[in-house]
């Protein structure tokens, strides 16, 4: 089974996708953690996309989806796709090299979220620089506000990447390519399971278990 996982920054994909995983016995694949992996191990894919970084350039495309499908073979087809593929152009090149190779897409796990709600969850983020926990001034506070539990006197800090401009920045890029990509899936016939993400975790967690079983079941 392959599944896609999709979502907003601030939707929950990180702790629905361990859940998944775990679940249904599938391997996370992530193309930044594929990509580090390559280049860590000297292959030649590796050493073909570290020459692009070094020079600043954008990886390619082609040598990313060369990589998930090479990734997915060794999952022998169960994996959760975890921020991938971003574009339309890479979930259509990554379907046509499935194909090849006999395999497909199963599902597409969409996580459906308002921008103001994500905004509010991600702004009240505060983590700890040392040990890496992290908080949120409305629903996860610290027993001492401001200071984290393990390490005690270790201020919490909000991370620039968790402030309201930048946020603004993400959702927006998220919008103009990544969100696009929910609709090249059901256009081409793929399976899609829009989850409303605004609620508790155990309760989407529910969902996306029963909406996968059911997928399951049909076969």
């Amino acid at each position: 089974m392959v599944i896609v996982l999709l979502g907003p920054p601030g939707a929950g994909k990180g702790t629905q996708c361990k859940r998944i995983i775990d679940k249904f016995k599938l391997k996370h694949l992530s193309s930044g953690d594929i990509l580090r992996s390559e280049r860590a191990a000297g292959t030649e894919l590796g050493k073909k996309a570290q020459g692009f970084m070094d020079s600043g350039k954008l990886v390619p495309d082609g040598l990313i989806i060369e990589m998930m499908v090479g990734a997915i073979a060794k999952a022998g087809g169960n994996c959760v796709l975890d921020g991938f593929p971003r574009t339309v152009v890479q979930a259509a090149e990554l379907d046509k090299e499935l194909a090849r190779n006999e395999n497909k897409i199963d599902a597409v796990v969409d996580l459906v979220i308002d921008d103001s709600i994500v905004e509010k969850r991600i702004t009240g983020r505060r983590s700890c620089p040392v040990c890496g926990d992290v908080y949120h001034i409305d629903s996860l506070k610290p027993k001492v506000e401001g200071f984290c539990d393990k390490c005690k006197d270790q201020p919490l800090v909000q991370r620039p990447d968790d402030k309201p401009d930048v946020i603004k920045q993400r959702l927006a890029a998220y919008h103009q390519q990544t969100s696009a990509v929910v609709g090249y899936y059901a256009q081409a016939g793929h399976k899609i399971l829009n989850i409303e993400a605004d609620g508790a975790i155990d309760d989407i967690t529910a969902e996306i278990f029963e909406k996968i079983n059911g997928l399951t079941t049909a076969r």
